[in-house]
């Protein structure tokens, strides 16, 4: 099964330079809210989105981030409102590959099944990005186990994911 998050032109750039501003060294983070069509292939399409600023967060440090538990709660309702899956993004702002970090692994295997039950168990993605690219995960039909983002489509660019965090997963 093919999976593929398509955006409009313009907004992966516009979320990639809120996630990656010049000169800053703390993580950030947005979501999207996707349209999931999950038929022979998987396809998510952008429905709406949000960059995260520093009130969403308890703690913001460079390799680091939680989101205030309001934060989570409004973006839960807004996906809900929306019959809408989540796409988390996050960055990585150092010279490191783009993939998630083990911090972020642990993060997810307890976010994603919650995510999973409070949205009626819709699909949920996850995104990390680098100075040098991107890494992405999907959970379409299990949310204990993620599978491969095959394609971001932004515009008329298809984008591939280093797919560094899908290897040793379990």
């Amino acid at each position: 099964m093919k999976t593929t998050l398509k955006l409009p032109t313009g907004v992966f750039e516009d979320i990639r330079a809120h996630l990656l501003p010049r000169g800053s060294i703390q993580e950030q983070a947005a979501f999207l809210f996707v349209n999931p069509q999950v038929a022979c292939d998987a396809r998510f399409e952008l429905l709406e989105y949000q960059k995260l600023g520093p009130a969403d967060f308890d703690v913001q440090e460079s390799d680091y981030l939680e989101l205030r538990d309001e934060t989570r709660g409004r973006l839960i309702k807004r996906a809900h409102d929306l019959k809408a899956s989540l796409v988390e993004l996050h960055s990585h702002p150092g010279p490191w590959p783009a993939g998630f970090s083990m911090s972020d692994r642990r993060g997810l295997r307890e976010t994603v099944p919650h995510m999973w039950w409070r949205l009626s168990r819709r699909p949920y993605l996850a995104i990390v990005v680098a100075p040098s690219g991107f890494d992405a995960l999907v959970w379409l039909d299990n949310p204990k186990m993620p599978r491969a983002l095959d394609e971001l489509v932004a515009g008329t660019t298809i984008m591939k994911p280093t797919n560094n965090s899908l290897e040793g997963w379990q």
